[in-house]
This record gives C-alpha cells, structure tokens and sequence, in this order.
C-alpha cells in the first residue's frame, strides 16, 4: 500500500465542537465498513460508475487515468462477471478500469471541514492489482485481492474542499490475470467456464469503496487484545504530527448491563506512531461474576469503546468508536477450549459466493440474513471457506454470536512469487480481522493448494510451518491449522476432510482411542497422510473438517450438478445426513466438525440451502439432524 501525506498540514487542528457524535459500535446497523473503527462521518461511493474493458492494455497510452465517460455503467462493487453489476461478461478480461466523480455533497457527507481537513479515499478490497488516479494525478498501487487499502488524497482534492464546489475524478486500473496460479485466488477459476470445485472469477471492486475526513492527526488502525480475565490493550497506530503531551484515553462500556467498566489513558512520545492504553476491568477480578461479560456464541456479548486522543493542552484531536469481546481461545487434552471450558464445534463451510454477485455479497444486509440462517440450522460456527470474508459479515458474527475460522485463499502453484503474495495478503488479514471476537482459529493454507507436493518437498515443507509460524507471531492467542484437512506439521488442531456418505463407516473410522491413533499412523481417508514432516500426535484435537457434501437438487435437475454422495429425495438425504452427524456424536475423539456446505454453489448442488439461500427441506429437520435434538 502507498499513502500520500500532505505536507501543507503540519498543525493538528482541535476537533470543533459540532462535530458528530460518534456511533454506539457495538449497535451500528451493518453497512460500516470498518465495523471496529467507526467515526461519525462517512461517504459510501459504491453504485454507478464509468466501466471498461481493456484487453489489450492500451488504457494508460490513451489517457484514461484523467478520467473516461461513455460506454458501460457497473453498479459497484460487484464485479463485471456478475450480473448484479450490469455488465455480466464472464469471460477472459485481465485489465478493467472504473471512473466516477466526487464533488461536494460527497465531501460533505465524508465530514470534510476545516477541522477535518483530511481526505481518505479506502477499497475494501479490489482484485487483484490495483492503481489509482484521482484528477490524472497517481496516488498509489496495491497488489492483494481480498485485503483493503487507503490512500490520503488532501494533496490533490485539498483540505477543507468540500466547500470549494469542485468536481473530481476518481479512476482505477484493475488487473487480474486469469492465468496466474501464483496470485491467491481460493475458489476462483482459471478455466473459462467453471468446472470440478472452482467458480466464476471475480475481478476487480468487489467490497465498498468510501470516503472519510480525518483530523491532521487521527488515530489510522486500532487492535484490541487481552492481557488476562480483567485486562484488555488497546493498540494504537497514529498517523500525522503528534503534538508534545499528547494522551489517549479509552473508556470501555457494557451497553447490554448499562454500566460502565473502566477507562484509562497512556501518553504518547513525539516521535511515537504506535502506541499501547491498556484498561483494567475491575468487576472482572469477581471470578464469581466473570462470566457474566464473557463473549460466546450462547451470549455474544460486546463491550461498547470509546477512543479519544488529545494534544497536551487537552484539546480533542481525534476520536473514534469501537468494539471488543472478552473471551478466550485454545486447545487441551484433545478438546478445543472456549472460554477455558470444552466446546463443541458444530460448524458449516461456507463459500461466501453469490450466484447474482459472486465474492461480493448482494447486500451488507444479507451478511445479517446469511448469519441467521447458519444460527437457525443449528450450527454455532463457520469456516469461510478460501476467501476471506467482507468485515460487516464479522460485525454480525461478532454481535449474534458465531464462530469463524479464518482462511486464506490459496494459491494453485509453489514458486517465489506465490510464497510472497500470499504471506503478505495472509499477514494483512490477520491485521485488519484480529480484533472480532468470533474469530476463533486461522487457516493459512487448505488441502496442500500451493504446496501439492508438501509430502516429500523441504522446500513446501519450510513455507507451511512458516505460515502457521508467522500466523502466531501475528496473534498468539488462537489456534492455527498449517494444512487444514491432512499433511499437518504444526498445528494446533488436527483437521481431517472425509467424504465417506455411510454413516456407519464414519462411525468406526472414528470410534475410540484405538481409532484416533489408526488414522493418525496412517494414510487419512483421501489418500494423504495426516502428519507430514515428522510432526508428532502430542494430544491435538482431531476436528472432520469437511464432511457430507451430499448433492441433493430440489426442483429439476441439472445435468452439471454434483456432490461427493447422492440423494435421491428429500427424506434420503436428511436420512443420510443424520446418519453422518449420529456417527460423529459417537466418536469418543472428535472435537468438532464443519459440514460441507452452506449452499448451493454454481455446479455444486451439495449444499444445505439452494443458491438462492432457501432450506431444501423444512429448517427444522436440518436443525434436529445437526444438533441431536
């Protein structure tokens, strides 16, 4: 990323006293795109904008980074392959570009003003390469398809312009080649048409693109992490002049309880960029009455922040609002451990692809309803399932209460080049995702993509435990899977995939003691050795990770439609999926499982909903043959 500071704005400016009041995060409506971070003002951008192919990338020569009208309109920020975005070509086209206009009822809406003189143009994310222009002047490149970026653009728009009454040009460059099985691309095809488990690209925008007014000095990233039972650190990264005496102050708040929790603020050093307030929370240190604030799925309960930055005179210089959750992660003696309590992982894989929108979700509202139906299913966790996924569907994860296991999108070749790209994406995504409570374990790499040959390579070897490696110095507090699915090194849960459609097969694979140590001395049930590398059983967890898949059409068929099993009706197929979640409630050794999948998915037709998001047999059926009851 490459952020452009101007250098006309050397004097923090004190917050007027009409500015907005922040919002109560924890009770934000969703479509926020930074769900920890919030400030009163902002400007969404997503909708029409100017659209081009560019296939032989004769864009730059012929001037459209000064802007280009014309031609198509895309609806932002869904992507050219979709029809949701109105251009629905899903064909081979490496380079797009978007142009549109902001001018002063954008600015406006963006809270730029004196006191705010600060302009911050964001991607949520673009795939796969980016470049921008704002007026024909470049203001910076991203390479990462699923991890955002944010360029300052006051040097150019200017501060305070939003009373200027000038109109400019905003144009991306998008280049995503879709030959390059270097670039992390999880689910995405590098076929034409999709085939076997890939899908339809998506190229270019495809979360939101906004507008935020800053003060000169603003606090730019905020990370919260938990120290102990009644201790939680907010870290700080600071961006512009830090006056001498400045100090930041957090104060934490229970909305649920009405009650406040504790404040506490630190100083920061002229020179500091980062910095570490942290908050006791006395009430916590009652061990009678701890749990009561604890976060978990049963109650997701959020604790309200507030983040105030003053200089040294006690001016406000910049304030935002935020969320944490309180609660713990691990793994011991074989079970995965929530709240340093056992929990049963009853979780579903979830694609995150839209059939009228692809990676990009239809609406921020159907974040909340797709939650509420993986709720309602009776699971308590997903797997997001090689993307990774929009904030605003973590914001609801966090708030209604559903675990997640984060994933990287693989990518289908070892080289340089791919090691590169996706441990620099993988470590801007447990940045950015490190903070929301429902996060409960990364998945760095699945199913040896990119490292296919990891059975007997040093080399693919070295970069999976590099990866988990690397996952923990980022956030030691959650568990990390090397390899989900087989060829573990280090990992801390052992993840197997089976697609075996008996269930009374699953049952004895998966008995007892006796079991476990079969599987684990052995080949696992696609072919592949579970440990890898001289990894070692040392009383990990064993989770069935991917399970059922069972293809199951309601309505009429489609001749490229498929599952790993076959239903040949509805009461078959819950039959069938009840006798694979009775074999696994039998185990004397699982910890959890993750079903294969949440929905219909393009050619796969194996999920629990249609494409469309509806039951295929009545809810409550699919209820009582997940959960037992």
């Amino acid at each position: 990323m490459v952020e452009t500071e101007s250098e006309s704005l050397e004097t923090p400016t004190p917050a007027r006293e009409d500015t907005p009041a922040l919002p109560v995060a924890s009770r934000q409506d969703g479509s926020y795109p930074r769900p920890q971070l919030l400030r009163a003002s902002w400007c969404d951008l997503d909708g029409p904008w100017s659209f081009r192919h560019d296939d032989d990338g004769a864009g730059t020569a012929a001037g459209w980074p000064n802007g280009f009208s014309g031609g198509p309109q895309i609806e932002v920020p869904f992507p050219p392959e979709s029809t949701a975005s109105g251009i629905a070509e899903p064909g081979f086209h490496p380079v797009v570009w978007y142009s549109r206009q902001i001018g002063p009822d954008e600015l406006a809406v963006a809270g730029h003003c004196a006191s705010r003189p600060r302009l911050l143009l964001h991607f949520g994310a673009v795939d796969y390469r980016a470049r921008v222009w704002i007026d024909g002047h470049f203001v910076g490149e991203h390479e990462g398809g699923h991890t955002p970026f944010t360029f300052d653009v006051t040097h150019i728009v200017g501060p305070g312009a939003a009373d200027a009454g000038e109109q400019h040009t905003i144009v991306l460059r998008a280049e995503d080649d879709p030959h390059d099985v270097s670039q992390p691309r999880g689910k995405q095809d590098w076929h034409e048409a999709p085939h076997a488990i890939w899908y339809r690209r998506t190229t270019g925008i495809w979360q939101t693109v906004w507008l935020e007014a800053v003060p000169v000095t603003h606090i730019a990233r905020l990370r919260w992490s938990q120290a102990g039972p009644a201790t939680v650190t907010a870290t700080l990264h600071l961006d512009g002049p830090i006056p001498a005496g400045s100090a930041a102050r957090v104060t934490l708040r229970s909305e649920e309880r009405g009650e406040e929790l504790g404040s506490a603020s630190a100083g920061v050093e002229v020179t500091a960029r980062r910095m570490d307030v942290t908050v006791p929370i006395a009430r916590q240190t009652n061990g009678q009455a701890e749990s009561e604030l604890l976060w978990s799925p049963e109650h997701p309960h959020l604790i309200d922040a507030e983040v105030t930055l003053t200089d040294g005179e006690g001016n406000e210089l910049d304030a935002v609002a935020s969320y944490l959750g309180l609660r713990t992660v691990g793994v011991d003696r074989e079970r995965f451990l929530l709240n340093d309590r056992p929990y049963d992982v009853r979780s579903v894989l979830n694609q995150g692809y839209w059939p009228q929108s692809h990676l990009a979700a239809p609406s921020h509202s159907a974040l909340r309803t797709e939650l509420e139906l993986i709720k309602a299913l009776g699971f308590n966790a997903t797997r997001i399932h090689q993307k990774i996924e929009d904030p605003r569907f973590l914001y609801w994860a966090d708030r209604l209460g559903l675990l997640v296991w984060g994933e990287a999108p693989g990518a289908y070749e070892f080289s340089p080049t791919a090691v590169q790209r996706l441990l620099r994406e993988w470590m801007d995504a447990v940045e950015r995702d490190a903070s929301h409570p429902s996060i409960v374990t990364w998945v760095p790499a699945n199913e040896s993509w990119g490292m296919q040959h990891i059975a007997h390579s040093p080399a693919e070897q070295a970069f999976s435990r590099a990866l988990a490696d690397v996952t923990r110095a980022l956030d030691p507090s959650r568990p990390v899977i090397s390899n989900d699915g087989w060829e573990h090194q280090n990992s801390d849960i052992l993840s197997v995939h089976d697609y075996e459609g008996d269930g009374s097969v699953l049952a004895r694979t998966y008995a007892d003691g006796a079991a476990r140590a079969r599987l684990l001395a052995g080949m696992g049930p696609a072919g592949r050795r579970i440990l890898v590398g001289g990894a070692q059983d040392q009383g990990q967890p064993i989770m069935l990770t991917e399970f059922g898949g069972i293809d199951y059409q309601v309505g009429p068929g489609r001749d490229d439609g498929w599952g790993y099993t076959a239903a040949a009706s509805g009461e078959d197929w819950i039959a069938r999926i009840t006798g694979l979640y009775d074999a696994i409630r039998s185990s004397a050794f699982l910890a959890g499982s993750c079903y294969t999948q949440l929905a219909d998915t393009m050619q796969e037709t194996n999920g629990l909903l249609t494409e469309d998001r509806e039951p295929k047999v009545p809810i409550e059926q699919i209820r009582a043959a997940v959960t037992g009851r």
